[in-house]
């Protein structure tokens, strides 16, 4: 639901294979999701 590069939150159904956001980034949503779970990881890291 999150764009991996501008931080733009929009809901989508299942069945849509694509993450497509107004800022212009159009990848594989499984993509999107493990580029947000890296930097996610990569925040968490920085804190501790």
């Amino acid at each position: 639901k999150t764009c991996s590069s501008c931080g733009n939150v929009k809901n989508m159904s299942l069945s849509e294979r694509v993450y497509s956001c107004i800022c212009g980034v159009n990848i594989d949503r499984d993509y999107n999701a493990a580029i947000n779970i890296k930097n996610e990881a990569i925040r968490l890291l920085v804190l501790a």
